[in-house]
């Protein structure tokens, strides 16, 4: 089974987009389950708001290093779990 570690914390904004890649590709290659997805973009949201988001919009080393379809997937999430 594919083990994906996931901390609470990012040092950086790039840190926390390349963990963000990491979920949303494993999801997509059905390496982990839904609820694991939506289970660590909340906790990674919750832990690291102040780096993800700014003014209710992702910020822009988050845009570029995770891109549209990504980003769509983990707003949902976001509002979902708000």
């Amino acid at each position: 089974m594919f083990q994906l570690v996931v901390k609470r914390f990012y040092r950086t904004q790039r840190d926390l987009a390349k963990a963000i890649n990491e979920v949303v590709d494993a999801y997509w290659q059905e390496a982990i389950t839904e609820e694991e997805l939506i289970s660590d973009v909340h906790s990674m949201y919750l832990n690291n708001s102040d780096k993800l988001m700014k003014d209710g919009v992702f910020t822009k080393i988050v845009q570029q290093q995770c891109g549209k379809r990504r980003l769509s997937l983990i707003k949902k999430i976001v509002e979902i779990n708000k």
